[in-house]
Parts: structure tokens; sequence; C-alpha cells
């Protein structure tokens, strides 16, 4: 089992934009050192009601801290950009990290973020289908030229492409069961969201398989899942600490619509005792490890992505967590798979 440091770059508007992200840099930092083995960061823009830095500048800062860790954008909102620029800009963060970098898609859902770049909603699929097109033959061909429904490249010779052959991996993030299916058919790791039950995932595992089985792509080199997370040594201690943030949190998200895209009817409007069940991870290092040695052996995940912090929360509180990781929780999973014979990711 691999540790993904996810960084909460989302803060409160009376924070200090410059202190907040002083502060991820040190967690970083100090996430390095406690052995994780990738940072990443997602995407929003206009993240009303937080203050938001794009992850594109701030990957780039980060990756100054990482060592040998991996550094992943997961996810790019791929519908609303042009994929000229992310390839391009992939690129030069995949010549930063000396091909350390791991590229993630994902649809979104907001309708502001939609409207702001004036794309329909409706169009997304295609559009990100299509992006992937153009981004994957400008990193892997000598020359290029496309005409599609969305996006022109003319004829040119192609020179910024990214330093891991033949790209950066590729990883998806999805929701429903269709896009969790079309995740398999293009051979891209499926990001699994921190939002969905274990039975769920376990149930979309085999759509996503089956997928990715027919269209004869082979199992890629991480499964990742994400996790809302937050360790103590006393479990009710670590209950009373989350709780306040990451409810908050979880409000914002369905006032967003986030539980809108999930499978089945799952609403976010519901006690937090109730969501966190089969989903979160909020206990003692113990309950930790037993918790992802489960995700481990009945899902076949590979990659833990942990998110523990929320808007709010003092960057102290992530600091002793990082502390447990370093002494009570990696070396348990390091006994026997020493972190140094761990591969780098390729697609």
């Amino acid at each position: 089992m691999k540790f993904m440091f996810f960084v909460a770059n989302q803060f409160l508007p009376h924070e200090s934009y410059t202190t907040k992200i002083q502060e991820c840099v040190e967690q970083v930092r100090i996430a390095r050192d406690a052995g994780f083995d990738m940072v990443s960061m997602g995407q929003h823009f206009l993240a009303v009601p937080y203050q938001m830095p794009q992850p594109v500048p701030f990957a780039a800062r980060l990756a100054a801290e990482t060592g040998d860790m991996l550094v992943g954008i997961t996810i790019f909102l791929l519908p609303l950009l042009n994929p000229v620029q992310v390839a391009e800009e992939v690129a030069t963060l995949d010549g930063i990290t000396g091909g350390r970098f791991v590229f993630g898609a994902g649809l979104g859902y907001r309708e502001e973020e939609y409207a702001s770049f004036r794309v329909e909603v409706k169009e997304r699929v295609p559009r990100m289908m299509e992006a992937l097109e153009v981004i994957k033959r400008l990193w892997t061909e000598d020359e290029v030229e496309f005409q599609g429904r969305f996006y022109t490249v003319p004829r040119v010779k192609v020179y910024t492409r990214p330093v891991q052959k033949p790209h950066p991996p590729i990883w998806i993030a999805a929701n429903s069961d269709s896009a969790v299916a079309r995740v398999g058919s293009v051979g891209a790791s499926w990001i699994i969201n921190p939002h969905a039950t274990v039975t769920t995932v376990e149930r979309q595992l085999q759509l996503y398989h089956q997928a990715r089985s027919e269209a004869g792509h082979p199992m890629p080199a991480y499964l990742p899942m994400l996790r809302e997370v937050f360790v103590d040594e006393d479990r009710d201690r670590a209950w009373k600490e989350a709780a306040p943030y990451v409810g908050e949190k979880y409000a914002t998200y369905a006032a967003w619509g986030q539980d809108k895209v999930m499978p089945g009817q799952e609403s976010f409007h519901v006690a937090l005792q109730s969501l966190a069940k089969d989903r979160f991870i909020i206990g003692t290092p113990e309950d930790f490890v037993r918790e992802v040695q489960r995700y481990e052996e009945r899902l076949g995940v590979n990659m833990i992505g942990l998110r523990m912090q929320w808007p709010g929360m003092a960057h102290e509180k992530v600091l002793r967590q990082l502390e447990l990781f370093k002494t009570r929780i990696i070396p348990e999973f390091r006994r026997l798979r020493p972190r140094d014979d761990a591969p780098h990711v390729r697609s």
C-alpha cells in the first residue's frame, strides 16, 4: 500500500492566503519525511465559499519539497480547459519533477464553473474524451494535426513533451456507473472518490475491470482511492476534533450538488455519523490500519489518498496526524514491503 497526501487547498475567506499556502508547503515537506509516496491536489474555479489556489502553479511550488514523491493533480477539470495548454503544462510539470508527475482528469459537476467558461454541461463527456485524444497525441507524436468537434490543432511539429515515455500516467475520476466503465475502456487508473461506500466501490470495480478487459488494456500500476481521514490516539477525541470541519465541508458539497452525481440515491443531507459509515476513516492509528487493509484485501486498492484537513482546521492538527503516520501507521505497511522497492507509476 502506498500513501498519497492530498493537499487541502481550500481556505476560509478571512484566512491569510499566503500563510495557508506556506502551511501546505510545510505539510508536504513533513509528509515526505514521514514516508508518503505521493502528493496531489484538486481543481475548482469560483470555489465559493473558499479561497482555492489553482493547481498548476501550486504543484510547481510544492514539487520543490517532494524529494522522490510522485506529484499529481487529481483532477484537472478537463472539459473546461484547452487541451494544448494542459498538454504543455503537464509536460512542464513532468520536467520540473524529473518524470514524477501524474495527470488526473475529471468532468466536474458545478454549473457555475461550466457557465463561467461558456461550456455546455451536456457536452462535458465528448469534450473530455476529445481533449484526452489531443493531449495524448501531443505527448507521443512528432507531428500533430487535429480537427475535432471542439478542438483544432493545425499541422505542427511537437517539441514540448513529457519526460515520461510514452507519457505520464493518466488517472480519471468517476462517480457514476457509466463514467467508471468509461475509465476502464480507455485503460486509465480509476480515481475512487472519497464519497462512495466500500460496497458501492466493490460493485463498480466489476464494471471498471470488465470494460478495461474488453478493451484489451492491462491493469495500470496503481488503483488509487481517496478517503477523508482523521487519526488520533483516542477515537472519541478524533471524532470531536474532526466533526465540525468535515461536517461543514460536506454541507458545502451538498450545496454544490456533489451527491447528485453519485450512483444510486446517495445524499449528503444526513447525520455525519451516517455519512461517515463505510466512507471516512476517523479514529485511532489501529482503526486506520485495519480499514486500509480491508480496502487492500477486498478491493485491490494499492494507493490510498488521504485528506486529513478541511477548511478552518488548524495546521497543528495536521502535523499531529502526520507524526502518527510516521511512527505508528506507515511502518505497519512497510514491514514486509520496503518503500525503496516501490516502482514509479507508469502507464
